[in-house]
């Protein structure tokens, strides 16, 4: 089981965000990321939102990042851990800029930059950027289409509704091939055919562990599944966050819980397929001691952690 170091800061979301985080500050997470990396983490997630709407400030809180953009701080600052969204909102973002921007960043890391597409779920932020909210899975699967044009063609060459064009130039290429890895979050039926088409990888989210197996098994059954290596990811406490970000209460995946109930249930999750994970940080009262934590988990779970 690989695992991921969730960095403070990066969201602000009442339910899961604690006092001292509002003052961790860019030059903090550089420090926190190489020390992950120090420490044997694998990946390090990033959330987004461009604008959050003051209706949903309450459960969401203001603070995101764009992602790509972090993708890239976070890179140019270490060496061999990789960077992914969860998730990149792409129906809000041109396809061509954001192609540009996800291989710009792939290249300058040498090739350390997953990206995880979500059609997004805030009617009203897709308002207020002004893109129609109930084309956003249409605009996706078009936008991923002429993304993954770009990302491999000599000569690239897309005609669509939402965007079109021929007789150009697109480079650099991402390092990896035939591209960087995309990744589908979501739960609904069309973000699991998405995953079958272009994914090398699926972050659930309202989906409880236990039906996890049966959408692995839906998402393998698609024609358009070629038999990719196939990657899940679920952190511990994934189910203690709703649609919406309201709280819901699960007693299994509680920060702070010992060491025997953490290994017992990552060690399900494994079995259910999951092959990245990470683990909540309890209550602490700074960067020092999140980082103790995190050296913990690494040192007496995840060895335990099929």
């Amino acid at each position: 089981m690989k695992f991921g170091f969730t960095m403070p800061n990066t969201v602000r979301v009442k339910a899961l965000t604690q006092a001292f985080e509002v003052d961790v500050t860019g030059p903090d997470q550089v420090a926190m990321a190489r020390r992950a990396e120090e420490l044997g983490y694998d990946v390090i997630p990033i959330p987004e939102h461009f604008v959050v709407p003051n209706t949903h400030v309450e459960l969401s809180g203001p603070h995101y990042f764009h992602s790509t953009v972090a993708q890239a701080f976070i890179a140019g600052a270490t060496q061999r851990i990789r960077v992914m969204s969860t998730v990149t909102l792409l129906p809000l973002q041109h396809p061509v800029i954001l192609a540009k921007a996800l291989s710009t960043a792939d290249w300058m890391s040498n090739g350390r930059i997953t990206v995880t597409f979500g059609v997004g779920w805030d009617a009203e932020e897709f308002k207020i950027l002004g893109v129609p909210f109930h084309e956003r899975g249409r605009m996706a699967d078009e936008y991923l289409a002429a993304i993954v044009e770009l990302w491999t063609s000599d000569s690239p060459e897309f005609d669509g509704k939402y965007v079109s064009f021929k007789d150009i130039a697109f480079e650099p290429k991402p390092v990896q091939k035939p591209h960087l890895p995309i990744w589908i979050g979501g739960d609904a039926e069309p973000m699991l055919k998405r995953a079958a088409r272009y994914g090398s990888g699926w972050f659930p989210w309202l989906t409880p562990p236990a039906d996890i197996p049966a959408k692995i098994d839906f998402i393998k059954s698609q024609p358009t599944y070629d038999g990719r290596p196939f990657d899940v990811l679920y952190g511990l406490g994934t189910s203690q966050i709703g649609e919406g970000h309201v709280v819901v209460d699960d007693p299994t995946q509680l920060p702070g819980m010992s060491a025997e109930a953490i290994i017992d249930q990552l060690g399900w999750f494994s079995e259910l397929g999951v092959t990245i994970t990470g683990v909540p940080i309890p209550p602490v009262k700074d960067v020092n001691a999140y980082l103790d934590y995190a050296q913990w988990v690494i040192e007496e779970i995840k060895p335990k952690v099929p």
